[in-house]
């Protein structure tokens, strides 16, 4: 009677320890805002796996301490404990449980996975160019920005590219990532289903700067989507007509700032990831092969088209990202800007 007065505490507390614990995980918020319909399974086998953790822990530690407490040696009591042989049953028990519920996790894993990979062939298609360290995302409108713009409630793909290193592609809030493996092209879907602002952060170390390596993600309405697209085309459009004609250097200046070059090449004379912009045009660059070139128009179109051609010493090879995306007009537009730097 007595032990089965244990027994009956012991199960009423590791069920009250078990909700006490699951509901402290939730309120300590482990996982970010769910913002896509891939993130649903996702979050479904994580809030069972919470609800397994509680239950395990509460199913050790409550045992542990309720023994110490009440079962500890009593003052002046010097005699051994009781000695105990194994139980078979019990092993059996705890070897075939654990057994089972792994199983049961690598099935469900799998189906959501299904989930997760889902195809809907009207998906929406964008380009992503990962390089050291910063992100830009291409259009099949045909413009290019360095924000990623997504319709609510439609499915995505983004083909993922990488330019150098081993970069991941990750949104906490879409809960899903990929790797982007230079040479190849990856996939990533995903149907965005709450309006908001997020950022795309790299979750694989590329460099020096990785900790750097972000971009905003704004998903909208499908119909705001459809206003801004029809905007980019037309600006696109807009800026591909004035390019044609006579170079400006403050488009090149706000191409400096949107098509990436920032990221690595300073303006102002500073050190950074790539050679300073302050001073560069018409000046003697020193290059990796013992040579010197002269910084002329040439020059820079060659290290902006193929950066690879002619390393500048100090520097790696392959470590600027080619930008071949870019067109002829904005690739004068920067030469000129580059020439105000002096």
């Amino acid at each position: 009677m007595q032990n089965k007065k244990h027994f009956i505490i012991i199960t009423v507390l590791i069920l009250l320890v078990s909700v006490l614990t699951y509901y402290a995980l939730l309120s300590i918020g482990l996982m970010p805002v769910s913002a896509s319909i891939q993130s649903k399974p996702i979050d479904w086998l994580f809030d069972l796996e919470f609800k397994l953790i509680a239950f395990f822990f509460s199913l050790i530690m409550v045992p542990l301490v309720y023994s110490l407490v009440v079962f500890r040696r009593k003052d002046g009591d010097e005699t051994d404990g009781p000695h105990i042989e194994g139980h078979t049953n019990l092993e059996l028990i705890w070897t075939a449980v654990p057994l089972i519920i792994v199983i049961a996790l690598g099935v469900i894993g799998a189906d959501n996975l299904k989930q997760v990979l889902a195809v809907d062939p009207q998906a929406h298609q964008v380009k992503v160019v990962g390089f050291q360290w910063g992100w830009r995302f291409e259009y099949p409108e045909g413009f290019t920005t360095n924000t990623l713009y997504l319709p609510v409630d439609q499915q995505v793909l983004l083909n993922l590219e990488s330019t150098d290193v081993l970069h991941s592609f990750w949104v906490p809030e879409f809960r899903i990532k990929q790797d982007l493996v230079p040479g190849q092209i990856t996939e990533y879907r995903i149907t965005p289903s709450l309006i908001g602002n997020y950022k795309v952060r790299c979750a694989e170390i590329c460099g020096t700067s990785h900790s750097y390596m972000e971009a905003p993600v704004i998903v909208l309405s499908q119909a705001d989507y459809a206003v801004w697209r029809d905007d980019q085309i037309k600006l696109a459009k807009e800026q591909e007509l004035a390019s044609a004609g006579k170079p400006d250097a403050g488009r090149g200046q706000v191409l400096y700032q949107e098509s990436g070059c920032k990221a690595c090449h300073s303006v102002d004379g500073s050190k950074g990831v790539g050679p300073t912009w302050d001073g560069l045009f018409e000046s003697n660059v020193p290059l990796a092969d013992g040579t010197t070139v002269a910084a002329d128009e040439a020059f820079v179109r060659e290290s902006i088209l193929m950066p690879s051609a002619k390393v500048v010493k100090g520097y790696s090879p392959n470590a600027m990202p080619n930008f071949s995306y870019l067109k002829d007009g904005q690739v004068n537009d920067i030469i000129e800007y580059i020439k105000t730097l002096k």
